[in-house]
């Protein structure tokens, strides 16, 4: 067995597979099952091709490039703030999500024990529990993400066995296309789901420029996830019914959207070891997607204000990264969904937008005689360009 692939694609896997999966089948409710399905097919084979544009123009330059520095060689200083502010805004919408959506199961979990404590109190404790482990370094983080990613596989292979004989061809067949495939949120929601390709750089040190190797990473990497969504949203669409007063579309425009899955799928299954596997699933996805981000997003902020993280300059980095997303919780608290949405955009930007903009800008100064090209040629990149457009333009972000 090559473990080293092994180990690549679970990167990918873990960076993609995160709190937004529990946002699928809520955001995308209104297309039914199979409009979900061509629109998880659509966005992983768009985020999936900007990856192999993102490994084009890596392989151009040195082996520690990251998009920061791949933009800049490329689009110049222009290229380079856009992916500089979207990276950052993107992780900020990523922490946003995170917290609400943690706030939100902390609340649930607490009350489930008998114990109330409001949202804003419970946003602050998961902040700061959860952070502190951040704080404490990338070898803290390593070790908590291990055990959580252990006890998330685990969780989800028995919810969706526990699951599966529960599901109904009646609530599947349920929706309604043409609303649903003009839903920006469902659009944005589903393109965070793929958003992998900014470990793509990390690979590509990690197999020393091995092109064949990298390709299989990403190919294989990008399909689990996939996999992975479409068994989610066949169970939970199959048992949660669209409308009514404990549907996904009442989850939807729900205060609290994250608990209240837990909750209707608990119900619905009519099962305490699926109300238990419900409520750890769930709160492992939020909780691993939060390490990661924020610990990006600690080291981001460190390389991008040249500060080491030590002493007080850590903590000052720590204020940086947990402040401004906490903040608007505290005055956003049920701003899930609409955070991941706005991930979403930031994606589309930095993901497809930007690998398209590098790759044409780039191949006629970078690009050698038998170097690694993506197929397609110019039309790949203008393609992607033009579905980025569609998306943001055409539907409307916020929609």
């Amino acid at each position: 067995m090559d473990f080293k692939l092994l180990g690549s694609v679970l990167l990918i896997v873990g960076t993609s597979i995160g709190g937004g999966m529990l946002a699928l089948p809520i955001a995308t409710a209104q297309l039914g099952f199979l409009g979900t399905l061509g629109m998880l097919i659509v966005c992983w084979f768009v985020m999936t091709m900007g990856a192999f544009l993102v490994l084009e123009v890596n392989l151009w330059l040195g082996q520690n490039s990251n998009l920061i520095s791949m933009a800049k060689a490329t689009t110049g200083r222009v290229g380079q703030f856009i992916a500089w502010a979207v990276y950052i805004l993107l992780l900020y919408s990523l922490l946003c999500a995170y917290i609400s959506g943690g706030s939100d199961l902390f609340q649930h979990l607490l009350a489930s024990l008998g114990l109330t404590l409001p949202r804003s109190l419970a946003a602050m404790a998961f902040t700061v529990v959860f952070g502190g482990v951040v704080y404490l370094g990338i070898r803290a983080v390593d070790y908590v993400n291990r055990g959580l990613m252990f006890i998330k596989l685990l969780a989800y292979v028995l919810l969706i066995g526990s699951l599966l004989p529960l599901v109904s061809a009646a609530h599947l067949e349920a929706g309604q296309l043409l609303e649903g495939a003009t839903s920006s949120t469902a659009w944005m929601v589903t393109m965070t789901s793929f958003g992998f390709a900014t470990i793509v750089p990390s690979l590509r040190i990690y197999y020393a420029g091995n092109v064949r190797k990298l390709r299989q990473a990403i190919v294989l990497g990008s399909l689990v996830p996939l996999f992975c969504y479409i068994a989610w949203v066949f169970v939970i669409m199959g048992i949660i019914p669209l409308s009514g007063d404990h549907s996904l579309t009442s989850i939807l425009h729900s205060s609290n959207s994250t608990s209240d899955l837990v909750t209707i799928l608990s119900t619905g299954a009519g099962s305490t070891s699926v109300s238990l596997l419900t409520s750890i699933f769930t709160s492992v996805c939020v909780l691993t997607s939060f390490l990661g981000v924020a610990l990006c997003l600690t080291d981001f902020l460190a390389d991008g204000l040249h500060l080491e993280k030590v002493g007080h300059w850590s903590v000052a980095i720590s204020l940086l990264t947990f402040l401004p997303p906490l903040v608007i919780v505290l005055f956003w608290p049920h701003i899930f969904i609409q955070a991941l949405a706005h991930a979403g955009f930031y994606c589309v930007v930095l993901l497809i937008v930007l690998p398209a903009w590098m790759a044409l800008a780039g191949r006629r100064r970078f690009a050698k005689p038998g170097s690694y090209t993506v197929w397609g040629g110019a039309l790949l990149p203008l393609f992607l360009l033009v579905f980025s457009l569609f998306l943001t333009l055409v539907l409307g972000f916020g929609r």
